[in-house]
């Protein structure tokens, strides 16, 4: 029985005690959120603030169901859909759009079986413009014994992947302002 009172005892102690600390705090320990300065009054312009900061949640997202993620977005960067035009003759190995990786398999176009390239794309940004996308090259060189060598090259057809990309994703985007696409309509008061 004393034993009970002593543990209740030293609970309300901490709690007191605790209370007691975190209400001494009230210079430095600040919540966050409610300076009236920097909030708009009415509730329709936070609302439109907090959108244009990517702030807050609506609910229709969480009625979604969230199997393997929301892809929606990848085919709104035109970055990413040009570079599987430009590629879409070769088989994929891996395509990760929130990794920012495309991967090929090998590829031979049929004329010397005994060579195949393999295509990576890694994108830096999402802006279009030259230094947006890395790409390597990788050639396989095998031999009648099937010996393979796998050199990684800079070569013209580098070049003329990140220009024809390019190019494509300038046409997605202008196609894209002509339809005067809004993500996110303003919200009318």
């Amino acid at each position: 029985m004393f034993f009970c009172i002593h543990k209740f005892l030293k609970l309300i102690f901490l709690l007191f005690f605790t209370t007691f600390l975190l209400s001494g705090c009230g210079g430095g320990f600040k919540l966050p959120g409610g300076d009236a300065k920097k909030n708009p009054p009415n509730a329709a312009d936070r609302v439109a603030k907090n959108l244009e900061e990517g702030r807050g949640f609506r609910l229709n997202d969480l009625t979604k169901k969230s199997g393997g993620g929301n892809f929606e977005f990848a085919t709104s960067n035109e970055l990413w859909r040009a570079s599987l035009d430009v590629i879409d003759f070769m088989p994929l190995a891996s395509a990760n759009y929130s990794g920012g990786i495309l991967i090929t398999d090998w590829y031979s176009d049929g004329r010397n079986q005994n060579e195949s390239i393999k295509i990576n794309i890694r994108f830096l940004s999402n802006e279009i413009r030259s230094d947006a996308l890395d790409v390597d090259i990788f050639y396989k060189t095998c031999d009648a014994n099937s010996n393979c060598v796998i050199e990684k090259k800079e070569s013209e057809l580098q070049q003329e992947i990140i220009k024809q990309v390019l190019q494509k994703a300038t046409v997605y985007k202008n196609q894209l302002k002509e339809k005067d696409f809004v993500p996110y309509p303003k919200i009318k008061n």
